[in-house]
C-alpha cells in the first residue's frame, strides 16, 4: 500500500475510518452540540440503553447542535428508551419464531430475509431489531452457508433480501462471495440489499463496491433516508454512481415524530430521491418495538399526512404507507378512506382537493 492510499484509509473520506471512529460517549457527542445545550441535555436525557450508541462522524457532522435536530434525534440514545410502553415488543415482527436456520427469516412464501451481519455504521434508536443489532451473535460464514442450503432446498423462494444490521459494513470481497452464492441458485430471480450506509457513510460506494455490483443483475438496493438533511452532495453522488452501474434503487423511510412528520419535509425528501433515480418504496409506521414510543406518530395523524400528500405529488413520488402487523403477520398498506357515503346507485368519493363526486356502483 502506498502512502497516498494509506492516508485515504485513515481519513474522514474513508468509510472504513468512519466505522472505526464512531461517536460512542457523551463527551464525544459534545463536539457536535451547542455548548448551551450539551451539558443540560446530556445530564438530563442521555442514557446508554441495550442498543449500542454509535454514530459515524459523518452523520454527526450533519447535526445542527440542537437536541431537536432531526439527525440528532434519530441516533442519540436517551432515557426515553428505558420506559417501554406495555404494548411494545422485543421482536415486533415475529422474526425469531420464523428463523429456519440461524439468521434466515422465512416469513413470506416467495422471499427470505438473510441477516448477513448484526453490525451497523450507526444505530437508529427506533430499530426494529434492537434486541440483536450491534450485540451479536454475529453471523458466521458456516451459518451463511446453512442459510443458502435452506434456500436451495425451497424452490418456492425467488428473492433474497440481504439485511441485518447493514450488509454494506461487510467488505467488497465478502459481498462478492454472498452475491455469487445467491445468484448461483437457479430459482433465485432477484437479490435485494437493504442498507442505511448511504445515510451514515455514503463514501462506502467506492470503485470496488461498484465493480462488485456491476457483476450481478437484477440487483436492488433499498436505501433508508428519513430526512432531506441526509441527502447531502456525497449521498446524492453515491446514488448517481449506483444508478450508472445498473443498480435499481428504492428507498424506505420510517415516519418519525419530530423528524419527518410533516408533508413539506416528506415532499422534499421524495422529490429529491426521485430526481436522483431512487423510487420512494415504503413509508413505514414506526414498529411497536420496545423503547420507541416517543418516535411513533399517532395513526390518525399518519393518515392525515398521507391524505395531504395524495394528489399534490405524483404517484412516482408517493411511497406505499405500510404497517408491519405485530407478531409476524406481514405488512399491510393503509390509505386514507376516500369514500364519503353511498346510496343504491352511487359511491361518493372525495378527490384530493376535497370535492366529492358520485361514481356508479355498476
Amino acid at each position: 500500500m502506498n502512502a497516498g492510499s494509506q492516508n485515504i484509509k485513515n481519513s474522514f473520506d474513508s468509510w472504513r475510518w468512519q466505522l472505526a471512529n464512531p461517536i460512542r460517549t457523551s463527551d464525544d457527542l459534545k463536539r457536535f452540540m451547542a455548548p448551551e445545550v450539551a451539558d443540560k441535555w446530556l445530564d438530563k436525557n442521555f442514557s446508554f440503553a441495550s442498543l449500542p450508541f454509535a454514530v459515524t462522524p459523518y452523520f454527526a457532522s450533519l447535526m445542527n447542535g440542537q437536541s431537536d435536530c432531526p439527525i440528532f434525534f434519530q441516533v442519540v440514545s436517551s432515557k426515553q428508551e428505558l420506559a417501554p410502553a406495555d404494548y411494545e415488543l422485543k421482536d415486533p415482527l415475529g422474526e425469531e419464531p420464523r428463523l429456519k436456520v440461524p439468521h434466515l427469516v422465512h416469513r413470506y412464501p416467495d422471499r427470505v430475509l438473510f441477516l448477513a451481519t448484526d453490525r451497523c455504521a450507526s444505530y437508529c434508536r427506533f430499530c426494529t431489531r434492537k434486541r440483536w443489532v450491534g450485540q451479536g451473535p454475529s453471523p458466521q460464514k458456516d451459518q451463511h452457508e446453512a442459510a443458502f442450503r435452506y434456500i436451495e432446498q425451497h424452490p418456492s423462494i425467488k428473492e433474497i433480501i440481504f439485511s441485518g444490521g447493514d450488509p454494506l459494513v461487510l467488505s467488497n470481497e465478502r459481498l462478492d462471495e454472498l452475491f455469487s452464492r445467491a445468484f448461483s441458485i437457479p430459482h433465485i430471480d432477484v437479490v435485494r440489499i437493504h442498507s442505511r450506509m448511504l445515510s451514515f457513510a455514503p463514501m462506502r460506494v467506492d470503485n470496488g463496491l461498484l465493480a462488485v455490483f456491476k457483476k450481478y443483475s437484477p440487483l436492488y438496493l433499498v436505501t433508508h433516508f428519513n430526512h432531506p438533511k441526509e441527502l447531502t452532495s456525497t449521498s446524492l453522488a453515491s446514488l448517481q454512481s449506483l444508478h450508472a452501474c445498473g443498480v435499481s434503487l428504492l428507498n424506505q423511510s420510517v415516519l418519525l415524530r419530530g423528524v419527518n412528520d410533516c408533508p413539506k419535509v416528506l415532499t422534499t425528501l421524495f422529490r429529491t430521491l426521485v430526481k436522483h433515480h431512487t423510487k420512494p418504496y415504503y413509508l413505514h409506521q414506526c414498529d411497536v418495538v420496545e423503547g420507541a414510543q416517543h418516535f411513533r406518530v399517532p395513526l390518525a395523524r399518519s393518515l392525515e399526512i398521507m391524505q395531504s400528500l395524495r394528489g399534490h405529488i405524483s404517484g412516482l413520488l408517493m411511497p406505499t404507507f405500510v404497517i408491519d402487523i405485530p407478531n409476524g403477520h406481514g405488512k399491510v398498506p393503509l390509505v386514507p378512506n376516500p369514500v364519503e357515503g353511498e346510496d343504491a346507485k352511487y359511491v361518493y368519493l372525495k378527490g384530493f382537493k376535497g370535492e366529492v363526486a358520485a361514481y356508479p356502483k355498476c
